[in-house]
């Protein structure tokens, strides 16, 4: 993909420096590892299990201009903005813009300490979206899920949360968890991400229609294998040779690329009720 913008005004890069380093401890790191290490579970209450040391990071406004990396991510975020204003436009809401915070190894959020190994996550408690770049990296050399657009995808996904977040449906699913069984909330969960793949698909859409995007031929399978690797089946396989469905946080790697395409070839924000069917 291709994005001729100027980049986004909310971005802030906290790499660097050496502080905010997070340790992760026994089987939570674990568990986070398997289970939560791609596209942004909401974290509140899970990463203030993680110790992080007093140490802050200075955090800078913008990216530098010869970071390559970092301008891209940049222009997607600005991409999102536009879609989402757009959207929202429509809905007769106002939309709020998100932060994107860059980091390296650990970072103190309003959610509490995390770890690179948690993957990108959104924090909802300070609305910031918070990627540590290597992790792209890992998407590629781990996941099999090269290029651009899979990396896009990331960031419009957690982008997502932040809408989910904005329009009340994170609070919703959060509240229910108190009178819901583990297995029962799960489902909730699986519900969350899912449509949030959808909404990173519905940006896709959109974003393709306006002046500065370019999708380039093999964008969308770049997506579709990324969204294909970190299903809860194919990496609970991988990583322990069994599948426990009833332990389904993020969906299955059909579901995950079922809801991508279905918002990236509809458009349509009403068609995004993975609560209602999660296929």
């Amino acid at each position: 993909m291709q994005w001729f913008g100027k980049g986004s005004n909310n971005m802030e890069d906290g790499r660097g420096g050496g502080g905010g380093k997070v340790a992760l401890g026994g089987g939570i790191g674990i568990i986070i590892v398997i289970i939560g290490l791609f596209l942004g579970k909401d974290l509140t209450g899970l990463v203030n299990q993680l110790p992080i040391t007093s140490e802050q990071t200075e955090v800078k406004q913008g990216v530098p201009a010869g970071d390559e990396q970092g301008q891209f991510v940049s222009g997607v975020l600005e991409s999102t903005e536009i879609v989402w204003e757009q959207q929202f436009s429509q809905l007769g809401l106002q939309y709020q813009q998100p932060k994107l915070r860059l980091f390296e190894d650990g970072v103190q959020t309003a959610c509490g300490g995390a770890s690179s190994a948690v993957g990108p996550f959104y924090c909802p408690a300070d609305s910031k979206v918070y990627i540590d770049l290597s992790f792209f990296e890992e998407l590629k050399n781990r996941f099999g899920a090269a290029g651009d657009f899979a990396q896009a995808y990331v960031i419009a996904h957690e982008v997502g949360h932040h809408v989910q977040n904005l329009l009340g449906t994170s609070e919703k699913v959060q509240s229910a968890r108190r009178r819901l069984s583990e297995t029962e909330y799960n489902k909730l969960s699986v519900s969350l991400e899912l449509q949030a793949d959808f909404y990173a698909g519905l940006w896709a859409y959109h974003a393709q229609k306006l002046d500065n995007f370019r999708l380039d031929p093999g964008d969308l399978e770049e997506a579709l294998t990324a969204a294909n690797a970190i299903g809860d089946d194919k990496l609970q396989k991988q990583a322990t040779g069994e599948v426990v469905p009833d332990s389904f946080t993020h969906g299955t790697s059909a579901q995950r690329m079922y809801w991508f395409k279905k918002g990236f070839e509809s458009g349509d924000f009403n068609q995004g009720d993975t609560f209602n069917n999660r296929r």
